[in-house]
């Protein structure tokens, strides 16, 4: 896993060595084990490594055997040795043993066309010099993010993260009130759109093709939910096939994979399969908290017992979130509604600190098999419409959500549900969280609220949905939306490559080979959800793999402290510096005057439910955001030392082999630049 970042300028002038060098310098995060540069009349790149699969030949950028192709990539491509082969067969010479020259090679035989062959989690820029174009894609789930902005002279700047884009010095930061405002409507914002002001971000499953100035983009991969009638004869069969396959595709590497364990069904799986599979003694981490209704180690206890892992926790105390928080914002690069990547990036701190930099973990699970309670809560919604006078139907609520008291129910909760709209709208399944979430926006100020007259983030993804939306069941149109507005944007974003990578942890999902997506999405949704039961026909294959009690266990979700995070136990300074009505008033986004009542409310311990957490920890969250990436110039040092490998081309341009392959300090190395000043 690493991060890469890069120029294509739509005039032959070239990219300075010293701009790029400060791109790769605010990713050193990503790839503390060395950088690379390639510098070219129109192209420039640069590459910071996380060396995970040949750790002697894989530096980047990587180009094929002429230099006609060059690529800089971040992620894993699992069956890269398979597709070796098939290249070395059709006659194509490798000089590394890592899967990044299966991109170039791969480019060289099929095109874009490579990119339905690759089983992986990516995100890659290619050059191909004899055609003067830059290739972009990302893999079919989102798993690793892509950052590009098209200049007015038509330049194209890209990169792994949007800070490498603002360390250019050719891109501005301006806060989207568009992308905030989906931020405080579906978590996230949906790809394209981004928190930043003329900054997008690749689609999940698209793929993208810069030439003169002009970017195009297409969907290579899309979500399809075609359900069954009935479950097939050897569903479990197949289930165990695939997942046994997928987790030890997960485990090449060549350094040692260890696996987050929650406690759940999910990482119980992973974890359970990787132990059979690893080389070496299986290491495996944890998150637990003081707050008893939060923490599940008693679990996580039990299967690294049964494991015979070597296990570490992370337990998050009083005051750890708060202190996080910043640097979370910092890595996540948006505004959040709730704390829970901070535990996280403590997390994956740990993690680290022991010595592992590759786990499996088990995010997808959930959005293939059904296993949230919101699925059960749009079957229960459902259930209830179809007799709107019966009396004992909405009691089925009471049985959703069973980490909340008794004190949260009763007949208001349940009418949350029912009126909070019609099957006849394609956002059903959703409504009641978006809902929820978009009470945020009552503590607008007056002038957000007049930037954003007229939009709706809700009504644009109506008209985004694909045209056979309405033909799938009700719980996959669910499962569809959940995919794509929670997911992509928020699980594999905020919660996962960001935090995992701002320790220099990659993450792994094996529940996101596209081959099981496939093999979930053509169950009946009655294999997933049976009745009230999440995820039947995972469980009932589990009962083999992992203890018959977690196999069987009700899930329970992850979830953070919030208002208490930063109330409890003294209030930080930051938190109350950035709340104050001058801070709020500077930004512009909240009414301070009505931000002051909710923050009296939290210091006085009276703050409850989770309207109020989600509203303080977004406007918390969306001050952090706008001091540390608008308000302040973004310093940045250039990486210390000689890149790794620095590729340059000739002075004409010639799509001929590169003129050398060996290390050439950057101008200006060391020294701290300023950018946005």
């Amino acid at each position: 896993m690493c991060g890469f970042a890069g120029i294509a300028r739509s005039e032959p002038r070239g990219v300075a060595p010293a701009t790029l060098s400060r791109m790769a310098a605010v990713l050193h995060h990503r790839g503390p084990d060395g950088y690379g540069l390639f510098t070219g009349r129109r192209v420039g790149f640069a590459h910071t490594r996380l060396s995970i699969i040949d750790l002697a030949g894989g530096a980047q950028p990587l180009a094929n055997e002429d230099g006609s192709v060059v690529v800089v990539y971040n992620g894993e491509v699992y069956n890269y040795l398979e597709l070796q082969r098939e290249l070395e067969a059709l006659g194509h010479r490798f000089r590394t043993h890592c899967d990044t020259e299966v991109l170039v090679h791969g480019w060289e035989e099929w095109g874009a066309a490579m990119l339905d062959r690759l089983n992986g989690q990516f995100a890659f820029a290619l050059y191909d010099r004899r055609r003067e174009q830059i290739f972009l894609a990302r893999d079919r789930f989102g798993v690793r993010p892509l950052f590009y902005a098209l200049t007015g002279a038509g330049d194209l700047v890209f990169g792994s993260e949007v800070k490498a884009l603002l360390a250019s010095g050719e891109v501005e930061a301006a806060p989207d009130l568009r992308g905030f405002d989906e931020v405080f409507t579906f978590w996230a914002a949906r790809a394209p759109r981004t928190p930043f002001r003329g900054i997008a971000q690749l689609e999940p499953g698209t793929c993208a093709l810069w030439r003169d100035g002009a970017l195009s983009i297409r969907r290579y991969y899309a979500l399809d939910y075609p359900g069954a009638e009935a479950e097939p004869a050897d569903a479990l069969e197949r289930l165990d096939e695939i997942m046994r396959d997928s987790v030890a595709l997960r485990m090449r590497a060549d350094v040692p994979v260890g696996g987050y364990l929650s406690g759940g069904l999910d990482s119980s799986i992973t974890c359970a399969l990787a132990a059979g599979l690893s080389p070496y003694e299986l290491r495996t981490f944890s998150v637990t908290f003081e707050d008893p209704t939060l923490d599940e180690s008693a679990y996580q206890l039990r299967l690294a017992r049964e494991l015979g892992s070597a296990h570490a926790v992370e337990h998050i105390r009083s005051g750890d979130i708060a202190a996080v928080f910043p640097a979370v914002i910092r890595h996540t690069e948006t505004p959040l509604v709730r704390t829970a990547p901070a535990p996280l990036y403590l997390l994956s701190k740990l993690t680290r600190e022991r010595g592992i930099k590759v786990v499996l973990t088990g995010e997808g699970s959930d959005e293939l098999f059904l296993g949230y309670d919101l699925f059960k809560e749009t079957a229960v919604r459902r259930f209830c419409l179809r007799q709107p006078g019966s009396a004992w139907r909405p009691r089925l609520f009471d049985r959703l959500y069973p980490y909340l008291g008794p004190g949260a129910r009763g007949e208001p909760w349940r009418r949350f549900f029912l009126d909070a709209g019609g099957e006849d709208d394609p956002l059903f399944s959703h409504l009641p969280r978006f809902l929820l979430t978009s009470r945020i926006k009552e503590f607008y100020s007056r002038e957000a609220k007049a930037e954003l007259e007229g939009f709706d983030a809700m009504e644009e993804l109506r008209q985004s949905l694909p045209e056979g939306f309405a033909r799938w069941s009700p719980l996959h149109r669910a499962a569809y939306l959940e995919m794509t507005t929670l997911l992509a944007s928020y699980l594999l974003s905020s919660q996962g490559d960001r935090m995992g990578m701002a320790n220099s942890v990659e993450g792994r999902f094996p529940f996101l080979d596209h081959r099981l997506f496939e093999f979930a999405a053509a169950l009946p949704a009655s294999s997933k959800l049976r009745v009230l039961r999440e995820k039947d026909v995972l469980r009932r294959w589990a009962d083999d793999v992992v203890p018959r009690e977690l196999a069987r266990r009700p899930k329970q979700p992850y979830r953070a402290p919030d208002i208490p995070a930063f109330f409890e136990g003294g209030e930080p300074e930051y938190v109350t510096e950035l709340l104050a009505p001058e801070a709020l008033e500077r930004t512009g986004i909240f009414d301070p005057a009505i931000v002051a009542g909710l923050v009296r409310r939290c210091r006085a311990g009276r703050a409850a439910g989770f309207r109020e957490s989600q509203a303080l920890v977004a406007i918390l969250s969306t001050q952090l955001w706008h001091r540390e990436f608008v308000e302040r110039p973004m310093e940045v040092a250039a990486p210390a030392g000689a890149p790794d490998v620095h590729l340059t081309e000739s002075e004409d341009g010639a799509a001929g082999a590169l003129d050398r392959l060996v290390p050439a300090p950057p101008a200006d190395a060391g020294h701290p630049a300023v950018v946005g000043a």
